[in-house]
């Protein structure tokens, strides 16, 4: 059975369930995504991932600055859904949206709810060490991430797996996961499980200041940090050389050893640091204006010797 949709989404993790949905040979009459936003070189207006992949696609796209106002919600209304999609919007629902499809909003969510709420579960799912996560589809309500799990998928994280990588695996998850639920709904042998009252973690919007090494540390947590921080926007450091001058370098891979020593130093010529237990091998590093480098080139350009201090 075809199902009349409303697509909400903004991001490039939103694309590929966007794509699944119109594969299955859902109606998707409509999506909604944020404005197009001032971005590159020429500050030129940029549409999201998911705008422009709906643009390509011939479907209608809105882009409303919010959903709260009677005008909005009515032309919400007056497209007859049966059920609206929801995957990294980033608009809050209010009540009027969340009632109007005849089988409600279904959200695309990139954890084991009840753990990692909220905006970032990517990144701190592997900030925290989790050795798991994976995608719940669930019933949207108005509380933030509380609603109903419908359907839920876990997967391994890999020990050298970054943020990054992780996005990408889940999106595909995800993807796939939302095709079978509504399939499983139209069939009515879904059932919606309360999320327990138990487990509830927050995963807050990565805030600029967190990136900062803190080699004070040890190194496993901080394999972790540099992993959920990876692409983007990319843990750092400074590196001071000849002269006293600091170079701010991202640390986008790197490889708990065995080392000792004051945290922070280099401990060899190959960019082995010392943290507060253990050491790290910094692996691929990017400076301030450059482009990604695995440590070897990066060192033949700007090399770092024993005994240099990262602060």
């Amino acid at each position: 059975m075809t199902l009349r949709l409303a697509f909400m989404g903004t991001p490039d993790f939103s694309v590929p369930a966007l794509a699944e949905l119109i594969a299955a040979g859902h109606d998707v009459v409509a999506v909604y995504s944020q404005p197009p936003r001032k971005a590159g070189r020429g500050m030129a207006e940029t549409p999201s991932p998911v705008h422009a992949f709906a643009e390509a696609q011939g479907i209608e796209v809105r882009t409303p600055e919010k959903l709260r106002d009677d005008a909005a919600q009515e032309a919400f209304r007056a497209l007859d859904l049966d059920a609206a999609i929801v995957a990294a919007y980033g608009l809050i629902l209010p009540q009027p949206i969340l009632d109007a499809p005849r089988l409600g909003c279904l959200n695309i969510h990139a954890s084991l709810l009840p753990r990692w709420r909220g905006a970032a579960p990517i990144q701190r799912a592997i900030m925290a060490g989790d050795s798991e996560t994976g995608v719940a589809i669930m019933q949207m309500e108005k509380g933030l991430d509380t609603g109903p799990v419908l359907l839920m998928e876990r997967t391994p994280i890999g020990a050298q797996e970054t943020a990054g990588e992780l996005h990408d695996r889940l999106s595909a998850i995800g993807a796939g996961l939302m095709v079978r639920a509504l399939a499983a709904l139209e069939r009515d042998s879904l059932e919606a499980t309360p999320q327990p009252e138990y487990g509830v973690t927050y995963a807050d919007k990565i805030d600029k200041a967190e990136a900062r090494i803190d080699w004070t540390r040890p190194a496993h947590e901080l394999d972790g940090h540099i992993r959920g921080l990876s692409p983007f926007p990319g843990a750092w450091c400074e590196v001071e050389k000849d002269g006293g001058k600091r170079q701010r370098v991202k640390v986008l891979r790197a490889v708990p050893v065995d080392g000792s020593g004051t945290p922070g130093a280099a401990l060899d010529d190959a960019l082995t640091i010392a943290c507060g237990d253990g050491a790290l091998r910094l692996t691929q590093v990017q400076r301030a204006g450059k482009g990604v480098q695995q440590a070897e080139e990066f060192l033949r350009g700007f090399p770092v010797a024993a005994g240099t201090v990262l602060t």
